[in-house]
Formats: structure tokens, sequence, C-alpha cells
């Protein structure tokens, strides 16, 4: 009799989940609200246009003039708020000549497709094994969610590439700024990277920590 309640009770609370899934058409977000553990609050329906639907951030060349000679848009919720709720984003990566996007992780699985120059771009999974490969202009790779990954402009002129993500706030945590460019205190981070003293300092006058 308990197992059978039991089931009953999964079941009725699967149909739970699916309904409300399929409530909203969607969910643009309202910025104004504070951003919740789900996502942003729904923008008010009668306020909602075709342009909340359209993002233009990814129009014109991008410099790629900071310490890594690249530059990153991310269309995520933050920026695009028609994709809240919609477990998607977007980002558009520009490298300059000799450019990288260090090494990084998010929250989600990413898929990269180059649509000018040459890249190398390659992840990291926990046994510390690499899969990198060279990348024209056509190729797709994947990078599965949270592993470590990069790209590398290895190529004579700049590159571009577009990447999709599922998540519509996937986060973007760099690894080396994560350590240096922060308010880490320069001792733990000798501590926890076995860089010497002065290898820590130039990183971080490199960033401006210092």
């Amino acid at each position: 009799m308990k197992m059978n309640n039991l089931l009953v009770f999964f079941i009725f609370s699967f149909l739970a989940i699916l309904s409300h899934a399929i409530e909203l058409d969607f969910c643009v977000g309202d910025l104004t609200l504070p951003r919740g553990p789900e996502g942003y609050a729904c923008k008010n329906p009668a306020t909602i246009t075709t342009d909340d639907f359209v993002y233009t951030g990814f129009r014109g060349e991008k410099a790629t003039t900071n310490i890594f000679r690249n530059n990153v848009t991310l269309a995520s919720a933050n920026a695009y708020p028609a994709l809240n709720g919609l477990g998607i984003s977007m980002g558009r990566l520009e490298f300059g000549v000799g450019g990288v996007i260090p090494l990084h992780s998010h929250r989600t699985s990413e898929v990269i497709i180059v649509i000018r120059g040459t890249i190398i771009a390659g992840f990291i999974d926990t046994n510390n094994r690499a899969y990198y490969k060279r990348l024209e202009v056509g190729d797709v790779m994947i990078f599965p969610q949270a592993m470590l990954h990069f790209q590398v402009n290895v190529g004579r002129t700049s590159a571009t590439a577009f990447v999709s993500l599922n998540g519509a706030n996937p986060g973007f945590q760099l690894t080396t700024p994560s350590l240096f460019a922060g308010n880490l205190p320069a001792q733990i981070a000798e501590q926890i990277t076995l860089l010497s003293h002065d290898e820590v300092m130039r990183l971080k006058r490199a960033f401006g920590t210092a």
C-alpha cells in the first residue's frame, strides 16, 4: 500500500513538473528585479515587443587590445533577456594575432564553430588528459560541462568563432585572473600554484593588483 502511494506521488510530481514547463510560451527576463536560482522574473507581457527577441551585440568589429589579445561578447540572459529560462546562450570570440581565450570553465557545456582564421581549441578532463585540435573555418568542437578549456589563435591573421552554451547564464571563470587579478593574497597563490614569489608578483602586476 505504501509503495502504491509513493508511486502515485512520483507520477503526480512528474506531471506537475511537465505542466509547469509548458505553462508559458516564454519568459523575457525583467532585469529591474533580482535574479533568483531559476533566472529572472518574467517581464510584463504587455510591454514585450519583437525587439526583446533580437540581439545586436555581435555586430561590428571588436577590439582585441587586452592582455590576452581577445574579445568575448557573451549573449547571456543578462544581456539578452529573451534567453531567460530557455537554457541557451551564445558568444562571439575574437582573437588578435597570437590571441588566446585562456584556460577557463563554465557551468555548462559549450560548442564552438570557427568562422574566420585558424585556432587550436581543447579541454582537459579530470584525469588531466588534454584533448585538443587545430580547427579551421567551419570546424566544430564540443567542450563538456565544467571542463577546463581554451582556444589559441595559431594563424597569421585574426580569427573569429561563435559559441553556443546550454545555459542562459553559463558563468565564465578564467583560471589565471581568478588567481592573480583578484584579492587572493600572493602568499596563498604561491602555495597553491607552486609558483615563486617573483612569478606570482609578476602576474599580479600584469593584472594591476600588485
